[in-house]
């Protein structure tokens, strides 16, 4: 498949060029030219820094995630790679005052291991440092083993909402608790419906026979817990909220907020069909969807698919999640989704 691209040593950073280019009065290069940052910080005022690093090819996530109310920085990695700990580390340098930082780190082996490295080294450098990790996927690990799960789309709860409170003044151990209490409050279960193209071979991520959807599929290609044959959108839908519902029931009443993310090559047409069934299937549970959020954030190219995410908030959470920001690509959640 064609990609646009100069060359591919340097498509990330041709990214970030452009990313730079197109919001100047809201983000800018930090010393390290991989890291992307608010430009107006407000860390030395005592606000505890947020930030993470990640691998490039998911995008917006979570380069487009940096700003007023949300991520103070972001560490970019090469394509579908984790950034090492040094370059971590100058993001946490960069940003982190005397409030300290939390350094969000999606569960995946290689960012945990270079994340939980640059902590150490940061805290080594006097730097109060906590890192967090993220992890939502259930079909990575079986239910009493979610310490062991992937991250997937659902950590953007924890992205907003810890930047919000962090941005109304929360403190580091607060913030920290904050994290935990949303991450357990999460569950996320994808489909693929066609691979992505990895933007360095050129090649295909996976295969999947024409008639035949992955479920459970890994933002980097990883392998899903089965197999369903192509059929129409509410069995499907109903099949991974049965899933869901089994990993962590949600009774009758109890507000839900709904993420249906799409995995890069999804239609908008194809996602809200996806949503209006989530929203009449749970209504059927006696649960009724709020302030949803619907679009292509987490994204692994143009892989075909979806993910849906269910997520339980307290009145706190709920109205941190809702809480303006001015992030450039993370979508403002209206109140008059309930």
């Amino acid at each position: 498949m064609k990609k646009l691209f100069n060359s591919k040593e340097k498509m990330p950073d041709d990214m970030i060029d452009g990313f730079i280019a197109a919001y100047p009065g809201l983000v800018c290069r930090g010393a390290n030219p991989r890291v992307v940052r608010r430009r107006s910080l407000r860390t030395d005022d005592g606000k505890v820094a947020l930030l993470i690093g990640n691998g490039s090819g998911h995008e917006p996530i979570a380069m487009g995630f940096v700003g007023e109310g949300l991520l103070d920085a972001n560490v970019v990695g090469d394509v579908f790679a984790a950034p090492s700990p040094d370059a971590i580390l100058d993001g946490i340098t960069e940003v982190c005052g005397s409030a300290g930082a939390v350094l969000l780190i999606s569960r995946h082996e290689g960012d945990v291991i270079n994340g939980n490295a640059a902590a150490l080294m940061a805290q080594d450098d006097g730097h109060n440092v906590q890192p967090l990790l993220m992890y939502d996927d259930i079909s990575s690990a079986p239910k009493g083993q979610e310490a062991d799960r992937r991250g997937a789309a659902g950590t953007m709860f924890i992205y907003k909402i810890l930047g919000a409170a962090a941005e109304q003044g929360m403190q580091i151990d607060d913030l920290m608790r904050l994290g935990e209490a949303v991450r357990a409050a999460t569950r996320t279960l994808g489909a693929a419906v066609k691979p992505g193209v990895s933007p360095l071979t050129g090649a295909p991520m996976f295969t999947l026979p024409e008639d035949e959807i992955f479920i459970g599929m890994g933002v980097h290609g990883e392998p899903g817990v089965g197999r369903r044959k192509v059929g129409p959108v509410h069995a499907l839908v109903g099949y991974m909220l049965d899933e869901l519902l089994r990993d962590r029931p949600i009774a009758a009443g109890t507000p839900t907020v709904v993420l249906v993310n799409g995995a890069g090559g999804t239609t908008m047409m194809e996602l809200l069909t996806v949503y209006g069934e989530v929203a009449t299937q749970l209504a059927a549970h006696g649960i009724t969807p709020i302030a949803p959020m619907i679009g292509s954030y987490s994204t692994t190219q143009e892989m075909g698919g979806f993910s849906i995410s269910l997520f339980t908030p307290t009145p706190q959470m709920l109205d941190l999640w809702r809480a303006p920001h001015k992030a450039p690509q993370f979508p403002q959640i209206s109140a008059q989704g309930g």
